[in-house]
């Protein structure tokens, strides 16, 4: 079947000059929207914004002629799809949104969009593009979330359910993607070309800060072999290292061993980083990971404090992280960690317990940021009240100075950045000061920045 609608696909993230984020990757979600398109006969078209210019990419989407233009938003890049929609509504007849963002909160949305996304959208897509190409009604089309044409009420219809069998959904079609400029990008930043694949979807946790919009909570995932498969894929087009994308990628141990397994069957040289809870881990699964080709992990940590572990919904401890972080170190696999400081229900002794903990550990990469509460989470209905800004904008370069606190707290913004200063400081003079340098000027420096950062309101 071949529709003559031509849809075009985009990703509204312009890369700052000044960026440093070691996290630069293509639009997956696009990349498996325009294959699913393709493979059922509709002309797609994707512009990746990342290293375009604003100018440039408009030119190529108007360029591209669409009768539809679909636009991926997510919660740091708000205000760009919805500048780029006003701009664009002239050039399309449909204008349709996806994405994490839309999902949650789609009503801001339909004042520039005729319809948003709701949920996966291969298969809504599809549907709708062959709804409009037929004339049909809209209102048939199970996913999506639009604004009636003649009452101007707000209507959904039926939740699409989730896609069971991801097998059957193609590769992203990374042709579309600049990979170019990608391998560029972290040519300059790791020697290494870098890039992603997804090979599960849905995280069946229930952290408190956690946004799940579109996987959801049932854990989804795809066979070893099709996972590897697309190993191959990715070698072919010359990247040398994969992040793994998954929200955990070690979450089922057997299936993580058959896809270790199957990478040293067929001898490829690849290696890879994921993402990992610290209760998933045991020393012969890290082994098996790193002879698989795994040379990073990245842990979640969140707070160094058991009182606001439970408070986030962590269902684990700061000596379970501990005990992870050192498997690793063991198995002389590198590690990386996320905190959190600021949340609510913090005080100083928290924060400075983070602080300390966080600096302690044996880490490759330390990353603290202030609370960020997404729309639809817990976290999120907690502070509603309080919320002083919706601006989820990415941090970028300098972003100990332009993140913000988003919401009012009796701990202020500037003591936070002081936190995160005097954490970072620390944790540079554990990563490279030897163990007695260490010893000599870790402690006043600790000593010191707990006192001022007490004495700050």
């Amino acid at each position: 079947m071949k529709l003559e609608t031509k849809v075009t696909l985009v990703y509204p993230y312009f890369h700052p000059k000044n960026d440093n984020s070691i996290f630069r990757f293509p639009p997956l979600g696009l990349g498996y929207l325009a294959s699913f398109l393709k493979q059922n006969g509709v002309l797609v078209d994707l512009v990746d914004c990342t290293f375009s210019s604003r100018k440039d990419a408009l030119r190529k989407i108007v360029e591209s002629k669409p009768a539809i233009i679909g636009i991926q938003s997510m919660f740091s890049m708000k205000q760009e799809s919805l500048d780029m929609a006003r701009e664009l509504r002239k050039e399309c007849n449909l204008l349709v949104a996806g994405g994490p963002l839309p999902t949650t909160n789609p009503e801001p949305f339909l004042e520039d969009f005729d319809v948003v996304v709701n949920g996966e959208g291969e298969q809504t897509m599809f549907e709708l593009v062959k709804a409009y190409e037929t004339g049909s009604d809209f209102s048939q089309v199970p996913g999506i979330i639009y604004r009636n044409a003649k009452s101007k009420e707000i209507e959904r219809t039926e939740r699409r359910d989730m896609i069971k069998n991801l097998d059957a959904i193609p590769f992203p079609n990374r042709d579309m993607f600049d990979n170019f400029g990608y391998k560029e990008y972290y040519r300059k930043k790791s020697a290494s070309t870098i890039t992603t694949i997804m090979t599960s979807r849905g995280c069946p946790y229930t952290c408190d800060f956690c946004s799940r919009p579109i996987f959801g909570n049932e854990f989804r995932s795809r066979t070893a072999s099709r996972i590897v498969d697309e190993i191959e894929e990715v070698i072919s087009l010359g990247y040398e290292r994969i992040w793994f994308a998954d929200d955990c990628f070690t979450l089922i141990r057997q299936r993580l061993i058959e896809i270790c397994d199957e990478i040293i069957k067929r001898k490829l040289k690849i290696q890879w980083e994921c993402l990992s809870r610290v209760d998933t881990l045991d020393p012969e699964l890290i082994k098996r990971m790193k002879q698989a080709g795994c040379i990073r992990i990245f842990f979640g940590i969140e707070s160094g404090d058991d009182s606001i572990l439970a408070i986030m919904g962590k269902n684990t401890t700061a000596r379970k992280a501990a005990d992870a972080v050192r498997l690793c170190n063991a198995q002389d696999v590198k590690v990386g960690a996320f905190f959190i400081l600021g949340y609510p229900g913090e005080n100083d002794k928290t924060v400075l317990n983070t602080v300390k903990f966080a600096s302690s550990l044996q880490l490759d990469y330390l990353s603290f940021t202030l609370p960020f509460p997404i729309p639809g989470t817990p976290l999120f209905e907690k502070l509603k009240g309080d919320i002083v800004t919706d601006e989820f904008a990415e941090p970028k370069q300098l972003k100990l100075i332009k993140q913000k606190l988003l919401f009012r707290s009796h701990l202020s913004e500037s003591k936070l950045k002081f936190a995160i200063i005097k954490g970072m400081t620390q944790f540079y003079i554990q990563k490279y000061l030897g163990p007695r340098m260490r010893g000599i000027v870790k402690p006043p420096i600790e000593l010191l920045t707990d006192a001022l950062y007490r004495l700050m309101h």
